[in-house]
């Protein structure tokens, strides 16, 4: 039986600010998600981006029990090891030379925005705290975040949008150049967008934004929480585009690969302004959290999972423009990089969404119409090949709702 249309669940205690759909899990395996009644799904979303090395992996789980046996939490007015190897881990693998470890991909947001605007504090110039974001970007749920989002309706019913954040037209480099004056502190960028619609942003692009920041002294700030940590066949989505490296990033997701964890990464110069007692966090960098991170970051680096991640993704874009060909009335375009991937739809993402879970396929929704595919990055060829098979019986069904509904008359 076909699973009902997807509904807000009802809820006495909590709070209504998702349209939830009406499937519970209870478990996973790898690329597999079982519900409260048994059934299997094939989890393309991974839990948006986060579950990068599948459910219940056993080298993360393994890494948990070690350290939950030991220590969960200490403050951070001690020295915790772990962070120490997880940071020189992560600087190790970057443009970084410095790591502030947070909860969430907002923490981090927020930790970019703080760095880059005492940066310029700290050379003599206050006045320099603009960041400029793009229409299409999602950054986050905290007040800054969403104000640096650029989303409007994100902001509706919070009060007045903060002062300091600039938003611009998506790919117009005249208007960026022109925004830039004496009172910018920096460029924030989706490398790829995620929650925009998927849109990878050219490595000209990128090449072009460095070179930009460099001539105007303004910092360029990276948001790879849903791009980053190898889901686009890199360990960074910048990496495509050589001498595009940024001077912060943000990061998070796959960083724990399921466990909650996040991280501001910058160069020594554009944290020179983060001193002791201007910024902190109760919970970032726990013993629990790095030790996971530490048994993801080992994995997510390897180079034969990132060689597969370039093999699935090339074998999905494939694939997808095949469903393009056979179905130009249902997909519109291929979007995205690796396994981040989009398809712009011409039938509501919704309903295809509905379509694709009524095929025990679960993918994720996106803006300007899209859908988005975000497996885990060990997803087999096997899986990614029942993947396709389960996106087309969608396209089918979705093909013959559009075709059975009435046409209006012509006029």
């Amino acid at each position: 039986m076909a699973e009902p249309t997807a509904a807000p669940v009802p809820s006495d205690h909590i709070m209504g600010v998702y349209s939830r759909t009406p499937l519970a899990f209870e478990r996973g395996e790898g690329a597999r998600l079982y519900t409260t009644d048994g059934d299997a799904y094939l989890d393309c979303m991974a839990g948006i981006a986060v579950n990068a090395l599948g459910h219940a992996n056993p080298i993360l789980i393994q890494a948990l029990k070690d350290q939950a046996e030991k220590l969960w939490h200490t403050s951070n007015i001690f020295t915790i090891p772990g962070q120490e190897r997880l940071a020189k881990a992560l600087t190790d693998a970057t443009f970084a030379d410095e790591v502030f470890f947070t909860n969430s991909g907002a923490e981090a947001i927020e930790c970019a925005i703080k760095t880059a605007r005492k940066y310029h504090w700290a050379k003599g110039a206050p006045e320099r705290i603009d960041i400029i974001g793009f229409e299409g970007s999602f950054h986050g749920r905290t007040i800054a975040a969403v104000n640096a989002s650029g989303n409007p309706s994100y902001l509706e019913g919070f009060g007045p949008p903060l002062p300091g954040f600039v938003h611009l037209p998506y790919g117009d480099h005249e208007a960026l150049k022109a925004a830039i004056g004496p009172t910018t502190a920096a460029i924030l960028i989706e490398p790829v967008q995620g929650e925009g619609g998927a849109r990878a942003l050219p490595d000209a692009c990128l090449r072009g934004l460095r070179q930009l920041c460099d001539e105007t002294g303004i910092l360029l700030i990276y948001d790879e929480i849903q791009c980053g940590l190898g889901r686009t066949g890199k360990l960074f989505a910048h990496e495509w585009a050589s001498d595009a490296a940024p001077d912060i990033m943000a990061v998070a997701k796959a960083l724990g690969g399921g466990f909650p964890v996040g991280a501001c990464l910058a160069t020594a110069e554009a944290g020179r302004g983060m001193t002791v007692g201007s910024h902190g966090s109760t919970y970032g960098g726990n013993p629990l959290a790095m030790a996971v991170g530490e048994a993801a970051l080992a994995e997510l680096v390897k180079p034969e999972l990132l060689a597969h991640v370039r093999e699935l993704g090339g074998y999905f874009t494939q694939q997808f423009e095949g469903l393009k060909t056979r179905f130009p009335d249902i997909i519109e375009d291929i979007r995205g990089k690796g396994l981040l991937i989009g398809l712009k739809l011409k039938t509501p993402n919704r309903e295809f969404m509905q379509h694709a879970r009524d095929q025990h396929l679960l993918i994720a929704g996106g803006g300007d119409n899209c859908v988005r595919l975000l497996p885990p990055l060990n997803l087999t060829v096997e899986e990614a090949s029942e993947a396709v098979g389960k996106l087309e019986a969608a396209c089918e069904a979705a093909r013959a709702k559009a075709q059975s509904q009435p046409r209006a008359p012509a006029a």
